[in-house]
């Protein structure tokens, strides 16, 4: 499978004269600040919680846990069973992020729906409904893993070119999907006849 280089967000209007040494430091800069939003649906958000604490302390990494909320992140944690119900909310708070986002998706359930996968009600991937940038395996993953994780996204981060224009369309065949498309009846309405 061939990897194709999509375009990336547009940081500012001087992006594109700028000189090579600032657009290192930009990236350097995007690269240690990461402030996490953790969307924690499951077990998995308990082993995110292990990694922030004082053993694994992924604050050395330049990570930042615990966000105020969606628009002062620029990481998104989803770790947990993401089920069809949740789907719209997931969306809806990536939405909220401001550019340049990126996502990590912690765990089977939230990577393919994990144990659940073959359920009426399981999302069978985060990566249906948002642009992951990260996977990290396991059920549940254990915090080295989601260190790991950060460190793989942090090398994506350096190497990233600020030139290029347009909007970041990471989906598969560029689609993006509003929130709205992403519900469905949870019941479906009985077909024909009434109970007497």
């Amino acid at each position: 499978m061939a990897q194709v280089d999509l375009p990336l967000p547009r940081v500012g209007l001087g992006q594109d004269i700028a000189p090579t040494p600032v657009k290192v430091v930009l990236n350097w800069g995007r690269r240690y600040s990461l402030w996490v939003f953790n969307f924690g649906l499951a077990c998995c958000a308990i082993e995110f919680i292990a990694a922030s604490m004082a053993r694994h302390d992924f604050i050395r990494l330049g990570v930042i846990p615990f966000a105020p909320g969606p628009r002062q992140a620029d990481l998104m944690v989803v770790s947990g069973t993401v089920t069809d119900k949740m789907a719209p909310a997931v969306r809806r708070l990536y939405d909220q992020m401001p550019e340049p986002k990126y996502v990590i998706s912690f765990g089977a359930c939230s990577n393919s729906g994990g144990p659940y996968w073959d359920s009426y009600c399981v999302t069978k991937g985060v990566d249906s409904i948002i642009p992951v940038d990260v996977y990290v395996p396991g059920c549940p993953p254990r915090p080295e893993s989601l260190l790991q994780g950060i460190i793989r996204l942090q090398e994506k981060i350096a190497t990233e070119s600020l030139s290029t224009k347009g909007i970041r369309a990471k989906y598969a065949g560029h689609r993006t999907a509003a929130s709205a498309e992403l519900t469905r009846d949870l019941i479906a309405p009985p077909s024909g006849g009434g109970v007497s």
